[in-house]
This record gives structure tokens, C-alpha cells and sequence, in this order.
């Protein structure tokens, strides 16, 4: 096999990249509901035949690390890889396999060239409502059995023709199947769309010079990953967190992180952590290695795109039974609050080996708002699902962002306002930045949101999800932490708390206020210029005049700053 030169080999890595961009491009066009379209709940990845990574497009990172969890599954269950053909296509959304909880279903197909198996086109996405006890997904689960269908390695589409009876389970067993439906043949038009341009690839460039292009990839993000570890000064660092509840009535979760340093390799040990809890905060260990490795690369190369070479130096470790490797009969639906908390950890644990690089800490939770009932003018089911943002860490040299999505959602957004008032019973009388929010330091915090929702139709039902007011986004380097999260709903006057209910009753004209928490900071707060102070004074992200600053205010500190988009990366 001729050695294949630099400049091929960077066409062809970009080529990847830009299959799985336009895999993706083609799910959202295609999707029908708008946690697909509008929020982008949802990841794809071209890989090989040994289901290693070649290409991703931005997604949820959180998904994209355990993607290739769903083939590896599906190759082991049915014997091996030979039981692949052309035109089949399968899904797994089983916890216990694919590690996220059963509305994240991964659908994918094998590649085919000249005959043989070459690659795997992979989708992950939130589907709306998969037959869970209560509509789209439920907050108190104590089992899966509460939470939906459990699909193991199934085939979909066997040689090109439809398994009937498995995809009229699938939709006869959803609340929402016209939607099941387009969304579930929106991923397989995205895996068809791999398909055929890495085909169009091989074509171009012959199967030889594009595999051997792809190993040139993988050894080079492996070396530049073992180089950056070596970097770090040998040890061993704990760090330890706690989460609120694992559910609504349910009492603390336990996170203790430890990440040891040895050479050029790593490991990740989530021993101490707290057993799978009686209620849904758990996940399966797949979804821990996709996380472990998200808090990695933030760290470690970041603008390095991810390949098969990557994170081979790291190794992941955590109790078997334990909210990081849940077993069954557990529920599984928030699978992300203690992974979130755990990349916090993660992060902090290495601050002082890598003090440039770290961020502070962010309230990494989903902040979940649902509302359920029936569209007052036609009568047919409504689901809304969004998650919403907060702030994020300081960092050496900048402020956190505001507004942003967990680390989990990475390209995740929630539903804009415009979008939502349009399609449901719901209406937005507020949309700002939340003032006083972010952690001051140095460099202060991102602020977390405020939204406030009034519901327009009787029968309606709230499910929410809100985290992270015991243990606050931490600051570093002296920084302060982030403001807390908080939920009040007001139904006839009567205000309730609301950080975690599931299903509570929100008839016409109950208003919903949820505010999120801030990053924290870094370095010192005394140390922080005093043009950044006045500015953060006069964009209303501070009410707070510190002592001899001396600046008119007028009209405009402390309003924060409201209006209707869309809050995600760089919002």
C-alpha cells in the first residue's frame, strides 16, 4: 500500500468532517418535531468498520461519545460483523447499552463498498415520547420499566425492506407517533447521506489511500493526546461534589472524582461515588465513558477534532451499581446531572497542573422544562421539552459566557420563544440575562437566565428538572461561586417551589418563573478592573455599586438584558 502524502491525507480528514456535517444537516431538515430541528437534540458520526470515529459534526458531545457504543453492541449481539448487509438498518436505546435514557435512540446503517463492510453511518436522537407512564418522559421513575420501550440491538430495515411489525410497535406504542415516525426516518436519511459520500469518497480517492488516510488520523490525535498528558506533572487528585436529590422527595447524590496523572496516560476513578439511587438519576456506564472523555477533551487538545486516536490514553473506571454503571431494573431518565458535576470534578482535580486551560465551574444540569396537555383549537396532544441555559466558568483571561447550554448539549438550544408561542398554549412574558448571577473573580462568571412562562389552556401538566443549589459552580483561584437555580410556579396566587415536580397541575393562567445559576469566577475579585466593573454595571449583569466606583447609572443598571432569542453556543 503507497504511503498516502500530508496534503491528501488533510482533504480527506476535512472530507470526513464534512460527510457527518451533511449527515446532520439532513436529520434537522428532515426531523419533525422541534427538539430535532430547532434545539438540535441530537448527534451524528461516520464511522469505520471497526466502528472508529471519522468524522462528527457538532452535536451533543454527550451523545457523540457513545455512539459508537450502539454498533459495538449490536456487532457483539448478533455475532459479529458479517451479520451486517446493505440496506439494513438497526436501533438501540437501551440504558443499560447505549448508556443515555431510552428517549435517545441511536439508529444506524452499515457502509458498503465494492461488496465489503467499510463503515457505519451513526444518528442519536430525543424522541419526543417512546410509551413512558406519562407523556414524553417521566421525573419520578423508580424502574425503566416506567420509562418507555427498551429496545435492544433491533433491526429496523433488514436488506432495504422495513421490519413492519417492528416499526408499528414503535409507533402504536407512542403517545406521538406521526412524530416517532418522521423523526426515526429523518436519522436513517441521515445514515443514508453517510453512505453514499463516503462511497463518493472511496471513488474519488480509492478504499486503500482513504483507510490509510484515516490511520494517519488516528496515530496523529494519539500522539498529540500522550504528548499533552505528559505535560501534566505526575499525581493524583480527588475532588468530590454533591447533588441535590435524585429525585422529587429524594435525598442527596454523592459524586467523588478521582483522576490520576501517570506519564502520558490517565485515568478516571469514580469510586466513592453514590450507589444507583432509588429514583432516575443514574445511567449506564457507556454514557460515563462519553462524559469522561467530553470533561478530556476540553482539556486536553481542544481544537483538535476527535477521531478513532483519541482518548486511547484515558481509562475510566466506576462501581458497578453505581449511578456511573447502573443496572437493571434502575431508571435511567436523568442521566446527565451527576455526569455534569462529575466533568466539574474533573476539571478542577487537574487546576493546578493546568491553571491556563481550566475553566470554573458551571451549574451543569439540563434545567428541564416540560409541559403536557391538548391543543385547545384542535384537541390533539402537545409535548414541549427544552433545556435551559445558565452561565459558565471563568477562565484565565475572560469571563464566562452567559446564557449557554450544559457542557452535556454542547450545540443543544432551547426553543425560541417565537417557536414556542406559535406551536403550543404557552406564552413568554420574559426572557433576560439573570443579574448578580455569575461568580465574581477576576474574570466573573457567566449569568444564568431568567424565563418566565404563563400557561394559556386548562389541563395542563409541568414536569421540571432544576439542580445544583446545594453544590454552587465553584470558583477558582480565589473566585466566588455562581448564583443558585431556583422554579416557582403561581397557580390562583398561591406560589410553589418547583425545582423538581413531575406532572403538577398547571391550569390557564399559571405562570411560571424558573431562574438558572451563574458560572463562577476566577482569580481574585479585588483584582478585577475597574472598566470591567463599570461595565458590567452599566449592561446591568451587576446591581451591585463596589465601594469608590464612581459612575451614574441612569436609567439602565439592573434591568438586565431581555428579549426573545434563542440561547445557545454563543448567545
Amino acid at each position: 500500500m503507497p504511503q498516502v502524502d500530508p496534503v491528501t491525507t488533510e482533504v480527506i480528514r476535512n472530507a470526513f468532517i464534512s460527510i457527518a456535517s451533511q449527515m446532520n444537516n439532513n436529520l434537522a431538515r428532515s426531523a419533525y418535531t422541534p427538539i430535532i430541528y430547532e434545539m438540535k437534540d441530537c448527534s451524528v458520526g461516520l464511522f469505520n468498520q471497526n466502528a472508529e470515529l471519522l468524522g462528527q459534526a457538532p452535536g451533543l458531545p454527550i451523545f457523540l461519545g457513545s455512539l459508537e457504543a450502539a454498533i459495538n453492541a449490536t456487532t457483539e449481539h448478533f455475532g459479529g460483523p458479517e451479520i451486517y448487509r446493505p440496506g439494513d438498518v438497526y436501533a438501540v436505546n437501551d440504558s443499560y447499552l447505549v448508556g443515555s435514557h431510552l428517549n435517545d435512540v441511536s439508529v444506524f446503517s452499515p457502509i458498503f463498498y465494492g461488496g465489503e463492510l467499510v463503515g457505519f453511518g451513526a444518528t442519536k436522537a430525543h424522541w419526543m415520547d417512546i410509551g413512558a407512564k406519562d407523556p414524553s418522559q417521566t421525573n419520578d421513575a423508580t424502574s425503566i420499566y416506567e420509562e418507555g420501550y427498551r429496545l435492544g440491538p433491533t433491526h429496523l430495515y433488514r436488506e432495504g425492506r422495513p421490519e413492519t411489525g417492528v416499526l408499528q410497535f414503535i409507533t402504536r406504542n407512542s403517545r406521538l407517533p406521526r412524530s416517532i415516525w418522521g423523526d426515526l426516518h429523518a436519522q436513517i436519511a441521515a445514515c443514508r447521506t453517510g453512505e453514499r459520500q463516503l462511497g463518493e469518497l472511496m471513488d474519488r480517492f480509492g478504499r486503500a489511500t482513504v483507510e490509510e488516510a484515516a490511520e494517519v488520523v488516528f496515530e496523529q490525535c494519539e500522539r498529540l493526546d500522550r504528548e499533552a498528558v505528559a505535560a501534566i506533572a505526575d499525581g493524583t487528585f480527588v475532588t468530590e461534589g454533591q447533588m441535590d436529590s435524585w429525585g422529587p422527595g429524594g435525598g442527596p447524590v454523592y459524586v467523588r472524582a478521582t483522576v490520576t496523572v501517570e506519564g502520558d496516560e490517565m485515568v478516571l476513578d469514580l469510586d466513592g461515588s453514590s450507589p444507583q439511587t432509588p429514583g432516575c438519576m443514574n445511567c449506564g456506564f457507556a454514557q460515563t465513558v462519553a462524559a469522561a472523555c467530553l470533561a478530556y477533551k476540553l482539556l486536553i487538545n481542544p481544537e483538535v477534532p476527535v477521531t478513532g486516536g483519541t482518548f486511547r490514553n484515558l481509562r475510566v473506571l466506576a462501581p458497578e451499581a453505581s449511578i456511573f454503571d447502573a443496572r437493571e431494573p434502575t431508571a435511567c431518565q436523568y442521566y446527565f446531572p451527576h455526569l455534569g458535576l462529575m466533568i466539574d470534578l474533573f476539571i478542577s482535580a487537574l487546576a493546578s497542573g493546568m491553571p491556563e486551560k481550566v475553566v470554573a465551574a458551571q451549574p451543569a444540569d439540563p434545567m428541564n422544562v416540560l409541559f403536557v396537555g391538548k391543543d385547545p383549537e384542535t384537541g390533539d396532544p402537545f409535548v414541549t421539552g427544552e433545556a435551559t441555559a445558565v452561565g459558565w466558568g471563568a477562565w484565565s483571561g475572560g469571563d464566562g459566557t452567559n446564557g449557554m447550554i450544559n457542557y452535556g448539549g454542547g450545540d443543544l438550544k432551547n426553543i425560541p420563544v417565537e417557536v414556542l408561542e406559535s406551536r403550543y398554549p404557552i406564552r413568554v412574558h420574559q426572557y433576560a440575562v439573570s443579574p448578580d448571577s455569575g461568580g465574581r473573580g477576576r474574570w466573573r462568571g457567566g449569568l444564568g437566565v431568567v424565563r418566565e412562562y404563563e400557561v394559556l389552556a386548562d389541563g395542563v401538566t409541568l414536569s421540571t428538572w432544576f439542580e445544583r443549589t446545594t453544590t454552587r459552580a465553584w470558583g477558582l483561584f480565589g473566585g466566588e461561586p455562581g448564583g443558585t437555580t431556583d422554579a416557582v410556579i403561581t397557580v390562583d396566587g398561591e406560589s410553589t417551589p418547583v425545582l423538581k415536580v413531575n406532572r403538577f397541575p398547571a391550569p390557564a393562567g399559571s405562570r411560571l418563573r424558573v431562574v438558572t445559576g451563574g458560572g463562577g469566577g476566577y482569580g481574585d475579585p479585588a483584582e478585577r478592573s475597574e472598566e470591567d466593573l463599570r461595565r458590567d454595571l452599566i449592561e446591568g449583569y451587576t446591581t451591585v455599586v463596589p465601594p469608590g466606583l464612581d459612575i451614574d447609572l441612569g436609567n439602565g443598571a439592573g434591568n438586565g438584558v431581555a428579549g426573545n432569542g434563542t440561547a445557545g453556543n454563543g448567545s
